[in-house]
């Protein structure tokens, strides 16, 4: 039975101010790691650093801002020292509208929210992540694999997340770096809020044509990127993990 022990670990987390990145912070921080959290809000992040004060800390920032990400490494590194888990969470939607109803200020800001921000800092961590044979978990999405999971900007961001994952396992896995994506469906966050609004009709059909009939709550994807990070895990290099509720086998 794997129990997870990260004690000796510095997980450096985007998005973790709510959803999926906020689980994830929780779940690693009661594995026993460090860890650094990066988000433009700093709700719940105030809540984790009182009841991990020696395990957590955060910077606030966009993650389309380089100057920010550099900050917030630094700040990291004085710290916890040099990174051996970046989890590139943070992401946006685009409230599923298609290329006639996507401006270029819409598709400039999910693409560069969602992949550039990507891009950015997993570049910036690189060399200690090299350094320290460390891991890398991308948040892509159902989206990513077909579509329907989100409008055109989002669509076409999640599918480069993929496309960024499968090339950077294969360009760095013989110098150690361990490289994966998750894949959540619907997953109960306030991202989705906008589905649950109203009488709820949105989120009750998104239940009724996932295969297991409901949402999932955060901390399901949470506990896979566990996994994903863990030691038990690094033969796997460029895979994308569904968590979708049997949503993909239709």
């Amino acid at each position: 039975m794997m129990t997870f022990d990260f004690s000796k670990k510095t997980v450096f987390v985007t998005g973790a101010a709510s959803g999926i990145g906020a689980a994830q912070a929780a779940a690693f921080l009661e594995k026993g790691a460090r860890v650094f959290a990066f988000d433009q809000q700093k709700q719940y992040l105030d809540e984790l650093q009182s009841k991990f004060p020696d395990h957590f800390a955060y910077s606030i920032g966009d993650v389309r801002e380089k100057k920010a990400l550099q900050a917030a490494q630094q700040k990291c590194f004085e710290r916890f020292g040099t990174v051996d888990i970046l989890l590139n969470t943070a992401g946006v939607l685009d409230n599923y509208l298609p290329l006639d109803k996507t401006d270029e200020d819409l598709w400039e800001q999910i693409l560069d929210t969602n992949v550039k921000g990507m891009f950015l800092l997993t570049k910036l961590l690189l060399p200690e992540l090299l350094a320290n044979r460390g891991t890398v978990v991308n948040m892509a999405s159902i989206a990513g694999i077909v579509a329907g999971g989100g409008g055109i900007a989002y669509t076409t961001s999640k599918h480069a997340i993929i496309g960024f994952t499968k090339q950077l396992a294969l360009d760095y896995a013989a110098k150690g770096l361990h490289v994966n994506a998750i894949a959540p469906g619907a997953i109960n966050t306030p991202m989705n809020q906008a589905d649950f609004a109203g009488d709820g009709q949105m989120a009750e059909w998104v239940a009724e044509e996932t295969p297991v009939k409901r949402w999932a709550d955060p901390k399901e994807v949470a506990y896979a990127t566990l996994f994903l990070a863990s030691e038990e895990a690094r033969y796997m290099q460029g895979n994308v993990l569904p968590i979708d509720g049997g949503w993909l086998l239709k």
